[in-house]
């Protein structure tokens, strides 16, 4: 019988512009690890880092909470968490942590849930952090790679990206502020022109089909989005600076990684992305803002280790 199952999960970058929580891409730049035992009673976690330890408060917490409900759960469940992706920056940190939960719990309790199930109850850990169910960020950290996601019935879309594609994040040192999701979604247009809707859309299909014909060069090109980003592009300082660096040093799309404050640019092996990333914080310079700048490419999804 197993006694104690130990996950991790990558973090991830939602909406790539034009598909606004709809696309979500797995990345290896920073992963969260999660660990269960069957112990005691009731749920405790434990963490060096600085995230609540309520299980109610918690991403992953809330995740087990959930599923110890669902499914008559008698044991007591110790959790250790060992974060490593950066909160509040638009990479899924939240969603790592839940995504890790439910995958680490289906095993442990030997649930055989399939993927779709899992990211139903990851998404409600979500509510731990940004207030509501998002699925895209841990659908993403729960298939890797790239996924569309569907609501009403949830069914996720998952697409193996090129192997040449590369990723640059550029990740400001500021001041996020608290509940940072519902501000960044409290900033969005309530109503939009069709032409803008039409655009994105097209913009979006082109996206999907560079995934599935493994073209950088078509997905990078369609990351342009004219209805999320414009609206929030003012919370991040020098935004219009970084991506235009980005852009001329070589990247062929730039966008918000998620809420933000994070930007990514889409790029390919075959250009210098150490180049980009030097360029793109050049650009948050230019407003006074430190940033570190990180090269990383798709990831697979959450595994036992």
């Amino acid at each position: 019988m197993v006694e104690s199952v130990k996950v991790r999960a990558p973090c991830s970058t939602a909406n790539l512009g034009p598909g606004f929580d709809v696309f979500g891409l797995a990345l290896d730049a920073y992963h969260d690890e999660i660990q269960l035992r069957k112990k005691g009673e009731g749920i405790t976690i434990e963490s060096s880092d600085h995230i609540p330890l309520q299980p109610a408060k918690n991403s992953a917490g809330l995740v087990i909470k959930e599923m110890t409900k669902k499914f008559r759960i008698k044991s007591g469940i110790s959790m250790k968490i060992k974060k490593g992706v950066p909160a509040g920056f638009g990479m899924g940190s939240s969603a790592a942590s839940a995504a890790a939960a439910a995958v680490a719990f289906n095993s442990l309790f030997e649930l055989d849930l399939d993927q779709n199930s899992l990211v139903q109850f990851a998404g409600l850990g979500e509510k731990a952090s940004a207030g509501s169910i998002h699925y895209d960020n841990v659908a993403a950290s729960i298939f890797g790679g790239f996924v569309i996601v569907r609501k009403n019935p949830l069914d996720v879309i998952s697409i193996d990206p090129p192997k040449d594609l590369v990723l640059c994040i550029a990740i400001p040192k500021i001041t996020v502020p608290h509940k940072k999701t519902q501000v960044s979604r409290s900033v969005l247009p309530q109503q939009i022109k069709l032409s803008d809707h039409v655009s994105n859309l097209a913009n979006a299909s082109a996206i999907t089909a560079g995934f599935m014909k493994k073209d950088v060069n078509l997905i990078g090109h369609s990351i342009k989005d004219i209805i999320v980003e414009p609206a929030r592009k003012h919370l991040i300082p020098g935004f219009d600076k970084v991506k235009a660096n980005a852009l001329a040093a070589g990247a062929f799309g730039v966008t918000i990684s998620g809420a933000g404050p994070s930007i990514i640019a889409f790029t390919s092996k075959s250009t210098d992305p150490k180049k980009i990333c030097k360029a793109m914080e050049m650009g948050f310079s230019f407003s006074k803002t430190e940033c570190t700048a990180v090269v990383c490419k798709p990831s697979k999804g959450a595994t036992i280790i």
